[in-house]
């Protein structure tokens, strides 16, 4: 909607701003209002909405002004023009969003002295400015012309119709009619400001028959360029009708195919394709050959046999079946791992006898999910098992994938179609037997696009993946020799059936140990070559490397650890090149701070457990094992009961059957009768804003607050985990291995289980089994017995 109208309002209101006076003003982006112009205006930046809520209630007399950058949200000052249009709001509709559109009419040129206020909205001080005019022959010829140059214009456009010459010849005079004539034009703000910004009439007629000058010769090379392209496709036209007379000629003579088709023809017969793929790519190529080279499905059809040809469909590697030389890999790649390095040999076992068995028969690769913290070397064992193995391998990472497509590709309907990436990673493999490695699975997303777990089902089921259907090939490819291995950090959000297609194997944090003999025969040579030094220069001693691991690192991997043996080496390289003499630095116990500073863990355990009241949880994590203070403390009161430390449902749940459990047995706990109706408790879990939660806080939990209630300290040296019942009753838990270690890790010596899970001890390494006591319990009191001391 863009018209002009005679301003029908009450004049003597405008006289008012002959003289400067104080008026709302609103910045407009990309938009000059010219006088009797009615146009419509969207509203929505906030003070914008303010003074139009406000000038609706008083006479809707408002000024606009158009700003120099649209992409200023809160203009200043310097960022609006100096001249604007005095307007009147003729209506205002409310948008579904709460925005609002308004329609409104200019009335007045006007200049803006100053800006006053800009809160809740801008406020300046105005004057109106009258137009000069002075009849001349000039002045006559430049308006007749500007008439026949704008006719001219809406002949050429394609924006402007007669309808705009219409209202060009409505014009009430000839300021209005520059306004109306420079309002119709697509030209830029600023061009149009300054139009706005003359009050000398003659001269406004002058600079708009400039604009429209130009605006002319615009349209004129515009028109030229179409003449240009009309040619250029007759041109396109005629060599389409050579090239088809040419490729009758070549029929005749038996010469028709491209090149580029014979050899896609050759390839095929070398890929050794199976029949369905086979039929799907010659129905291809006779497709092909019916297409003009120009046409857009040309290239899509060649991409897509380019593919089928490029597939590793026929090409396998030979397994290396040698348990002797796969042990020897796997130990010099990686300490420790004895389950899963088991596994592994167990299937080239399993491989070699039924290649000499059954030889015609495939064995179905295992669906292996590696499950652990982060840096314990899920990743690096998958690829040390296609070394072993001797089998090409590819990395595909899961992470944040949300789309369905990138398992299963796109139709090749769509513009810019893909296989998905599950057959790209086998085409970059090389085989069709590849170690196929799905990193971070338990990363997975959905949304509209579908879900991608769904889509793997089908790859991971040895039932199924032996005709996988991506959605670009349209032809079943046999992914049953591929041997995939997916990593996980949490099993619990991997979706139920995909995990249910997996064989889980659990990756647990390392021991000191372990860490050291990792750092000594894996980290350190390999961080010292990386920046750029050699045995020479820098030497760690058992005590350095053992003195890193527990006051710079607190973590079940080795990531952290291995990034502190860098910002070592890293400091070293610095001071041999700094250094004209630089000698061999060893690093030990009492230079480790020099080169990683002030200690970053500390254990005040000791201290800590000096009052009653507090006691040493076991808490499995993401990132492994590790050791949970529970504080309670009593104060006079009613019997309340306080929770603090950002605790779940579950846990607050296990203290209140703690809490009945004491309740109902006080004399056999040495606890005051009656303690519920004179004090309060309040037990807190420190490192409040890790959100805390689950059963195994059960028992210390009981213990902390029997503590705290008998006077009785629980001893230093020892942790607990358990589930209770309002009986008293111990229940198993999980994660012992990870918990125990954690254990062992702050230097406890005591460590108090469920009586059930006493099984779980065989896995925890025997090093760490000597060096501790267990103690196994059923009830509650035994746990009391043990944990309190006389």
């Amino acid at each position: 909607m863009n018209k002009f109208e005679p301003v029908n309002f009450d004049k003597s209101i405008l006289e008012e701003y002959n003289v400067p006076k104080e008026i709302p003003i609103m910045p407009l982006r990309n938009t000059v209002l010219f006088p009797q112009q009615i146009i419509p205006l969207y509203i929505g930046r906030v003070h914008s909405l303010r003074l139009l809520n406000d000038i609706m209630k008083e006479n809707k007399i408002f000024v606009v002004v158009a700003q120099k950058d649209i992409s200023v949200e809160n203009p200043r000052e310097e960022d609006l023009y100096k001249y604007g249009t005095l307007a009147k709001i003729v209506k205002v509709f409310t948008m579904p969003d709460k925005s609002r559109s308004v329609i409104v009419q200019g009335l007045e040129r006007v200049e803006i002295h100053k800006i006053t206020n800009v809160d809740p909205y801008y406020h300046g001080i105005v004057q109106r400015l009258e137009e000069k005019e002075e009849d001349s022959i000039e002045s006559v010829a430049i308006r007749e012309r500007l008439k026949e140059s704008f006719k001219e214009i809406v002949s050429m456009s394609d924006y402007l119709s007669k309808d705009n010459i219409t209202m060009m010849m409505n014009s009430v005079d000839d300021g209005n009619l520059a306004d109306v004539v420079v309002s119709m034009l697509s030209i830029s703000v600023e061009e149009k400001q300054h139009i706005l910004e003359q009050f000398d009439i003659n001269k406004r007629l002058s600079e708009t028959a400039v604009i429209l000058q130009q605006e002319t010769e615009k349209a004129k090379v515009g028109e030229k360029i179409i003449a240009d392209v009309k040619d250029n496709i007759s041109k396109n036209q005629r060599e389409y009708y050579l090239r088809e007379q040419m490729k009758a000629i070549r029929k005749e003579l038996g010469e028709d195919e491209d090149e580029r088709i014979i050899d896609l023809k050759k390839k095929l017969e070398e890929a050794l394709l199976p029949d369905e793929a086979n039929k799907a790519a010659e129905r291809e190529i006779e497709r092909l050959k019916r297409m003009s080279k120009q046409s857009p499905e040309y290239n899509v059809s060649l991409t897509y046999l380019e593919l089928l040809v490029e597939l590793p469909w026929s090409v396998s590697t030979d397994d290396e079946i040698d348990l002797a030389n796969a042990t020897k890999i796997l130990d010099e790649d990686h300490y420790g791992l004895d389950k899963i390095k088991l596994r592994i040999l167990e299937y080239l076992a399993v491989r070699k006898l039924k290649l000499k068995t059954d030889p015609d028969s495939a064995v179905k690769g295992p669906i292996l999910c590696f499950v652990g913290p982060p840096g314990t070397g899920k990743t690096s064992v998958a690829k040390s098992i296609a070394r072993a193995m001797g089998r090409n391998v590819h990395r595909m990472s899961l992470g944040g994938v949300r789309d369905e497509a990138e398992i299963r590709g796109h139709r090749r309907t769509y513009i810019g179609a893909m296989p998905g990436r599950i057959i790209q990673g086998i085409k970059k493999a090389g085989s069709n037997n590849p170690i196929f490695i799905l990193d971070e699975i338990d990363k997975l997303g959905a949304d509209y696009k579908g879900d991608p777990s769904s889509a793997l089902l089908e790859v991971l089921d040895p039932e199924q993946n032996y005709s996988f259907s991506d959605h670009y090939l349209e032809t079943a490819f046999d992914l049953s020799n591929v041997m995939f291995i997916a990593t996980a950090n949490w099993a619990e959000t991997i979706p139920g059936p995909l995990r249910d297609r997996m064989e889980l194997i659990e990756f647990s944090g390392y021991t000191l140990p372990e860490k050291a003999h990792i750092a000594e025969n894996f980290l350190i040579s390999k961080q010292v070559k990386e920046h750029g030094l050699t045995k020479k220069d820098i030497a760690f001693t058992d005590e350095g490397v053992q003195t890193i691991i527990q006051n710079y690192t607190r973590e079940a991997g080795v990531r952290s650890l291995e990034r502190e043996i860098a910002h070592v080496s890293r400091k070293v390289a610095k001071e041999k090149v700094e250094t004209t003499r630089f000698r061999k630095k060893d690093i030990t116990e009492k230079t480790i701070s020099k080169y990683l500073g002030r200690q970053k863990f500390f254990s005040d355990r000791v201290e800590r457990m000096k009052r009653p009241g507090i006691a040493i949880g076991l808490a499995w994590t993401q990132v492994g094992g590790d050791i949970l203070f529970i504080e309670a403390t009593k104060m006079p009161g009613e019997g309340k009961l306080q929770l603090t430390g950002q605790l779940g449902d579950v846990m607050k749940e296990s203290a209140q059957a703690a809490l009945s459990f004491i309740r109902s047995n006080t004399l056999e706990l040495g606890v005051e009768e009656r303690f519920d109706k004179s004090w309060d408790l309040h037990i807190h879990i420190p490192a409040g804003a890790i959100p805390k939660d689950g059963p195994s806080a059960g028992v210390t939990l009981l213990s902390s607050v029997v503590s705290v209630l008998s006077g009785r300290k629980v001893k230093n040296d020892l942790a607990m985990t358990g589930e209770i019942t309002l009986r008293g009753s111990v229940l198993p838990v999980g994660g012992i291995k990870e918990k125990v270690i954690a254990a062992h890790r702050a230097g406890l010596k005591t460590i108090i289980l469920p009586q059930i899970n006493e099984k779980d001890l065989d896995d925890i390494p025997s090093e760490i089994r000597d060096d501790l006591t267990f103690h196994f319990v059923k009830d509650m009191t035994d746990v009391l017995k043990i944990a309190l001391e006389e």
